[in-house]
């Protein structure tokens, strides 16, 4: 029972996709109502795969959703099929985007790009901003992936510094790198969803988006430069002793050099045609970013002259990566139905006619100001930052609220950074307290409250200003 199962999710995930990308550039009615039972049997068998105990937030997500769609009137079974493919996009886009890190592995390139600029790292405050910086880039790749292979990185340096203090030097820099990267990298889900959504212009999100993550950068140096001060922890001594100790065993300084060239033409040729194909032919970004992925991938192993591991990435993504993909897949599935059943009813008017009359009463206040703790809130419920931009994103693109998209972008963008930071429930801080073996509220709220407050007020700052001059 149990292969049937697994073998079964791995078509139906596999059968989605494919569908996805053929009905978005031929829109066939029969082959839409087969994607929408493909991904009606893809919860099922997702449930019977993962289990009941595992799987309660998309089951809550779906009942949440059907019990919406009764109250709206609306025929339930039409509603349910319209919302399996309301989130089509994403589910193409979580398919594929995982791909990218198959290219990483291929070469030691985060190796080589630290050893040639060592004279840039050789301080705590340069390398603690190298590696919030670089965690950004590498997300671009691995999303939340980065976090546990950014910290083997480190440890390969300051494998002996194990002390809770180390580990809020190390643990803070990636943490808070993955967390910013959610302003501004076009891989990142929840960010292109959100400018996609709603309507914002790329480049302006992706630039506001990065000069927010350049100041959130600094101020994260700030930070942790005050607490090295403060326990008086010489970090600079220890490092440069390390690291001329790693060095020693670091390949040939051409190879090296090779190696950085070849990651940064990587790095702009896929952001590059994403961008050009975007620009001349004004194509869906969630549906331009899987394509130019798949066929960046494709590439790369014919230029490096293997493309016969081709055919073995292809069998192991879909035989484990796909599964792994299960759980986040459903999510936005069930979430596209409650979305479906909320633009059926009269919710989204509501929420304004709210907002309008709070402002009256509070004119200081605007919901650009409280959007981030919808976000904050929801992540302290254990929702992701995808699950809740997809959720409120989807509500704020029917709200016509009356402010330039890219701030609403920019406002639950931040949000997201601040909920990665301090909800001790969402995968990001899982997963470095899975790396490090400190507790969920020790990575999470412990050591980043005080820099999410400060960097709410910055931004905050910033979005209050241009409202009034955009």
């Amino acid at each position: 029972m149990k292969t049937f199962t697994t073998w079964g999710l791995r078509l139906l995930i596999a059968t989605y996709a494919i569908l996805y990308f053929f009905t978005a550039f031929f829109e066939i009615a029969i082959l839409l109502d087969v994607l929408s039972i493909v991904g009606i049997s893809m919860f099922i068998f997702s449930l019977l795969y993962i289990s009941i105990a595992k799987f309660k937030l998309p089951i809550f997500i779906l009942v949440a959703g059907i019990i919406v769609l009764f109250y709206s009137g609306y025929s339930v079974v039409d509603s349910l099929f319209s919302g399996m493919l309301l989130m089509s996009d994403m589910i193409g886009l979580l398919v594929v985007v995982p791909l990218i890190s198959w290219v990483l592995r291929e070469e030691p390139y985060i190796e080589d790009i630290m050893s040639v600029f060592y004279k840039f790292l050789n301080t705590s405050k340069k390398f603690y901003f190298s590696l919030t910086a670089f965690t950004q880039i590498i997300a671009y790749f691995l999303l939340f992936g980065s976090i546990p292979m950014m910290y083997q990185f480190v440890n390969v340096i300051l494998k002996e510094q194990k002390t809770e203090m180390w580990e809020n030097f190390k643990g803070t820099a990636l943490l808070r790198g993955f967390a910013l990267s959610t302003l501004w990298v076009v891989s990142i889900p929840s960010f292109i969803f959100a400018v996609e959504t709603l309507g914002a212009s790329l480049w302006i999100a992706i630039l506001q988006g990065l000069s927010v993550a350049v100041i959130g950068t600094i101020l994260a140096v700030i930070f942790a430069s005050f607490k090295e001060r403060k326990y008086d922890f010489n970090v600079t001594e220890v490092l440069q002793a390390n690291m001329k100790e790693v060095l020693k065993n670091a390949s040939h300084e051409h190879v090296r050099k090779k190696k950085v060239i070849e990651f940064v033409f990587l790095f702009i040729s896929l952001f590059g045609t994403i961008f050009l194909i975007h620009g001349l032919f004004h194509i869906k970004l969630l549906l331009i970013i899987p394509i130019v992925i798949i066929l960046w991938i494709i590439a790369f192993y014919f230029i490096k002259k293997r493309a016969y591991k081709l055919f073995g990435v292809a069998k192991d993504y879909f035989q484990e990566g796909m599964l792994n993909q299960a759980y986040q897949l459903n999510v936005m599935l069930t979430v596209g139905v409650l979305i479906f059943g909320l633009r059926q009813t009269e919710f989204a008017g509501t929420v304004v006619i709210g907002l309008n009359v709070m402002q009256e009463y509070f004119p200081i206040i605007n919901p650009l100001f409280l959007l981030p703790f919808i976000v904050i809130i929801l992540g302290f419920f254990g929702l992701g930052p995808l699950t809740v931009m997809v959720l409120v994103a989807g509500i704020l693109s029917s709200m016509n609220l009356p402010y330039p998209p890219e701030l609403i972008v920019l406002a639950v963008t931040s949000g997201s950074v601040i909920s990665i930071l301090i909800s001790p429930v969402i995968m990001p801080v899982i997963v470095l307290s899975a790396s490090n073996g400190l507790s969920l509220f020790t990575n999470g709220l412990k050591f980043n409250w005080k820099y999410a407050l400060v960097f709410y007020i910055i931004v905050q700052s910033y979005i209050q200003v241009m409202v009034h001059i955009w």
